[in-house]
């Protein structure tokens, strides 16, 4: 679906050029909450899933490899580089450096073969203010046949120092902890391969020396790769709806804790550290 505000594109665009470019004009950024943000949707109208790149995906988080069906997080992937594209602008607010994935809703409306011809579409929604300074809020949408089959929309945060505590989201409520189902073991090239897989090469995720320069010890996993592990072995319905927050980084190499029950999922580290929470049920 396009409009007046769409732009539309052959293809989806390169990520090292953006990652390059958000980096350097991330100095130059003063985050706000009421600053303007690119109000453009980026199109891409007819896109088809590159197959090497999806099995290597599936590998990768756990999903089983040639299934008729993509894993219901890959249109993320797809459409990582469109937000990119709009998050690594001179118009973009917020400085890529730094910016947190925070949290994903999901709404699986049809299965997606991964032969199939679709629409991908991707847009800033807004900006909120957060108790840690700046959230924006992206929205992906996939279509079929003009029918919405997919859509997300994920948060990132940009910490800064903020002077309106009364206007932020309050905390996650604390839940009971759940059972715990499995221990994982990470290597410490999980980053890497992910990054390979997804084409988020983000230094922070890729090596102990790069994420040291952003104040990690280690490498830390990607988020999605997480949230894509869980669900991997949770197990999602054909039309679902899910929602998974991140609360802290999983540090390469380590070790985890699966835990689930019903719909709920969560991943725990040391000390009963939660790294990620989750629900997902039938819609």
């Amino acid at each position: 679906m396009t409009g007046p505000d769409a732009l539309v594109l052959t293809g989806p665009p390169a990520l090292a050029p953006l990652l390059a470019r958000g980096a350097l004009l991330s100095p130059f950024k003063r985050p706000r909450s009421d600053a303007e943000f690119p109000r453009t949707r980026l199109v891409v109208p007819d896109l088809r899933v590159d197959l090497a790149r999806l099995a290597a995906y599936e590998r990768v988080c756990g999903f089983p490899v040639g299934e008729d069906a993509l894993p219901v997080t890959y249109p993320h992937v797809l459409g990582f580089p469109l937000a990119m594209r709009l998050m690594s602008g001179r118009d973009f607010p917020l400085p890529l450096l730094g910016l947190v994935h925070t949290s994903i809703t999901v709404t699986r409306h049809e299965r997606m073969s991964p032969g199939g011809r679709y629409e991908l579409s991707v847009h800033v929604e807004g900006l909120l203010p957060h108790r840690r300074g700046t959230e924006a809020t992206v929205v992906t949408e996939v279509r079929r046949g003009g029918a919405v089959v997919w859509e997300s929309r994920s948060t990132y945060l940009a910490r800064h120092r903020t002077d309106r505590p009364t206007a932020v989201p309050r905390e996650p409520e604390a839940r009971t902890p759940l059972p715990p189902v499995d221990e994982w073991r990470l290597a410490g090239d999980v980053g890497r391969r992910y990054g390979a897989a997804s084409g988020d090469r983000n230094p922070i995720h890729l090596h102990p020396l790069t994420a040291r320069l952003f104040g990690f010890p280690r490498a830390i996993a990607h988020g999605m790769w997480t949230v894509a592990r869980c669900l991997a072995e949770h197990g999602v319905p054909q039309h679902c709806h899910l929602r998974a927050e991140f609360r802290a980084p999983v540090l390469l190499p380590g070790t985890v804790t699966y835990a689930a029950r019903d719909g709920r999922f969560e991943l725990r580290g040391p000390e009963d550290r939660i790294h990620v929470t989750g629900d997902v049920y039938p819609t």
